[in-house]
């Protein structure tokens, strides 16, 4: 069985113009829903992480901060939101739902969630977007269940998974793998496990061969429990904020490439959305549906 996991409430009010698309969680079900895709999958929707869970991996009184609304000015810059009460539930559900995307991918072979990737939160403040660390309190959650070994974040968004990084550091099971465009966002960056920079205007076939040098050394090196692969949508050549040549063809061609890799050696792989800019939302959209297109097929092919 094939899981999406999601939830209404991930949509967030931002005023527009905002660089982050805020509403574009619910229309990428409405499209997922148009084209068939989303008859694939079964629906699955969390429930809201705890403030004790999340404070296992954040500071507790960042965590305290955006569940009452008292987080200052300054941190609400660097995070690139103002607060709302629909910015707080938003962001205590979606972390529980890669959890939860996760664990049906443990049972399942393949499950994707219809958002996530917030890897630039850190510890004790949000950044870029992100508040909490959706792919960190995963992986740690993960690794305190029996079975569970090694967990290998793959994150192809095209900016560094810096607060994954940072957050895991002392975690050796938790291994971080992030390919990114080497001038972008962070200007500061954290040390993965894995870094692999990419020069800008990269195109489809210089991608795709790194992506694949990579996985090949990976899998000499590793096998995990899982895989918690960040695909990112701002690789592509029209991004707002990607400084890639990446095309549509290349973004499914990732996409089938890791699902591919991974899944012919029966390893499970939990699929997040990460970041995508454009000012065209239904542009972005399409290029989100990849992963979910890509999923479908690769489910049919090496799950059964």
């Amino acid at each position: 069985m094939l899981h999406i996991v999601t939830h209404p409430d991930y949509d967030i009010p931002l005023a527009d113009g905002h660089r982050f698309p805020s509403r574009k969680f619910t229309r990428l079900i409405s499209h997922l829903d148009a084209e068939g895709i989303l008859a694939k999958f079964t629906q699955a929707n969390p429930i809201p992480a705890t403030i004790d869970a999340l404070s296992r991996i954040h500071d507790p009184n960042y965590v305290a901060s955006i569940k009452d609304g008292s987080i200052t000015a300054e941190a609400l810059r660097v995070l690139g939101f103002e607060w709302s009460e629909a910015l707080a539930r938003r962001s205590f559900l979606a972390p529980n739902g890669t959890l939860m995307t996760a664990r049906l991918a443990l049972e399942h072979g393949l499950a994707c969630h219809a958002a996530g990737g917030t890897h630039h939160a850190h510890y004790g403040h949000g950044a870029g977007f992100c508040v909490f660390n959706d792919i960190a309190f995963t992986a740690m959650n993960l690794l305190r269940e029996p079975g569970i070994d090694q967990v290998l974040i793959l994150d192809c968004d095209v900016h560094q998974g810096d607060g994954t990084a940072r957050m895991l550091i002392d975690e050796d099971r938790a291994v971080t793998v992030s390919l990114h465009c080497a001038t972008n966002y962070p200007a500061r960056k954290a040390i993965s496990d894995f870094d692999i920079e990419l020069d800008r205007g990269l195109d489809n076939d210089g991608y795709l061969a790194i992506l694949a040098d990579t996985l090949s050394k990976l899998a000499g090196m590793m096998r995990p429990d899982i895989v918690i692969y960040d695909a990112g949508v701002d690789i592509h050549i029209d991004d707002r904020l990607g400084y890639l040549n990446v095309t549509d063809q290349g973004l499914r061609a990732r996409d089938d490439m890791v699902l591919a890799h991974f899944l012919a050696r029966d390893i499970p792989v939990a699929t997040v959305i990460g970041g995508g800019y454009d000012k065209d939302v239904n542009a972005l959209i399409r290029r989100h549906a990849q992963i979910f297109k890509a999923s479908a097929n690769a489910y049919a092919h090496y799950c059964h």
